[in-house]
């Protein structure tokens, strides 16, 4: 055959066999065929095929999303037990931060310092941020470029698919980890003994449980929507910590909104973590009395011939908190100027009547991290021949 066509050493051919095949009588009845296949095999489909059979057929995907969604999720649940580094790293780096904050401010007391101390370790609980989302990011990018270099041009499921699966999967063990700081940061600190009523305990309990659970939550869905649209995971971190350094900066503890300047009130109100740290502060410590340190005492000197009470009790009926040591001394009066942790809260613009308020608010920056990411990932990620996402494709890599 070889020698024939001219394929063999020291042989030439004495026809061109394309030119010959393709002026057969033997081709002629090949494309006279095929024509009759494309034209007649679909009218058949049609036929005999069930509407299902027919979205099907014309669908980009051989299955539904539900059943592509089901199997990629199961998929990662896999491989996320089968290769737990990331989980490890995870719950460790929680344990570890958790004990050390619960432990350091263990047992936290009602004096004025103790009251600060629960309200700082409530802010040291969210410094967790960074470092719980730097761990995501590698994995979701090693993830990410793995479909769109293998299951994305096979066209083996939706891109849809891929983000929803990864919020599926995330959410359980984020839930886990902030269960596990819970327990390890609650009750070291002590803030169940600030419940005045058993009926306030299991509230206020399973409502911090919440707020724990949601904060790490959050963590995950910020991660998901800074890692989207940027082809190196770094890019992502370092825009999560200048924008996580902007939202603590303003929550309220370092400064309260009474003494910010006005122009950056509104990094006050639109921060999550406003609200995060109002709820968490104000169901850990409201609704119990305020016990001042020795030192904690102000000294005053009442005028002769009255007692601490006569010199002081119009003060302290307008204020509305505060105590005296000894109402009836007339020597030394001993002011403490806070009775109440509802007084304390006031001061720092945190109220226990907005608690569940503050938890649904702070859910809806969960939900909008994921709107985001979902939306990032369809303007850089997903292929598309439009001037305006191309631009802003271009814009970002920059």
């Amino acid at each position: 055959m070889l020698e024939i066509i001219g394929a063999a050493p020291g042989t030439h051919a004495n026809q061109d066999y394309h030119e010959v095949w393709l002026k057969s009588e033997e081709h002629a009845k090949v494309i006279e065929e095929l024509t009759h296949m494309e034209q007649t095999l679909p009218k058949k489909a049609s036929n005999n095929s069930t509407e299902e059979d027919q979205k099907s057929l014309s669908s980009e995907f051989a299955t539904s999303i539900f059943y592509q969604c089901r199997l990629v999720t199961v998929r990662l649940f896999q491989q996320y037990w089968r290769t737990p580094s990331y989980l490890y790293s995870k719950f460790f780096l929680t344990i570890y931060a958790e004990l050390f904050i619960g432990f350091t401010f263990f047992k936290a007391d009602h004096s004025l310092q103790g009251l600060q101390n629960q309200m700082l370790s409530v802010f040291m609980f969210t410094v967790l941020f960074t470092p719980v989302l730097q761990q995501y990011l590698p994995n979701f990018t090693k993830q990410r470029d793995l479909y769109e270099v293998r299951e994305r041009p096979s066209r083996t499921f939706s891109w849809k698919v891929f983000i929803v699966s990864q919020i599926i999967v995330e959410v359980p063990w984020n839930v886990l980890t902030g269960t596990v700081a819970y327990f390890i940061y609650y009750y070291p600190v002590a803030f169940y003994r600030n419940a005045p009523t058993s009926e306030q305990l299991h509230e206020r309990g399973a409502l911090f449980w919440l707020l724990s659970t949601a904060f790490f939550t959050y963590i995950g869905s910020y991660a998901l929507m800074v890692a989207t649209p940027f082809e190196i995971a770094g890019n992502g971190g370092n825009l999560a910590t200048l924008t996580f350094t902007l939202l603590l900066a303003f929550c309220g503890v370092l400064v309260t909104p009474k003494a910010m300047p006005r122009f950056w009130i509104f990094m006050y109100r639109v921060s999550p973590l406003t609200y995060f740290i109002d709820g968490a502060l104000s169901t850990a410590v409201a609704n119990t009395y305020v016990k001042c340190s020795p030192y904690e005492y102000v000294q005053l000197i009442p005028p002769a011939g009255k007692t601490c009470q006569e010199y002081l009790g119009t003060y302290l009926t307008n204020a509305g908190t505060g105590y005296l040591l000894d109402p009836n001394a007339t020597g030394t009066c001993s002011l403490c100027t806070v009775s109440d942790t509802n007084a304390f809260l006031s001061s720092v613009s945190s109220h226990y009547s907005k608690r569940w308020r503050n938890w649904g608010i702070f859910i809806c920056y969960i939900a909008i991290n994921y709107i985001f990411a979902i939306f990032f990932y369809w303007v850089f990620r997903v292929p598309k021949n439009n001037k305006i996402t191309n631009y802003l494709k271009n814009l970002i890599r920059r």
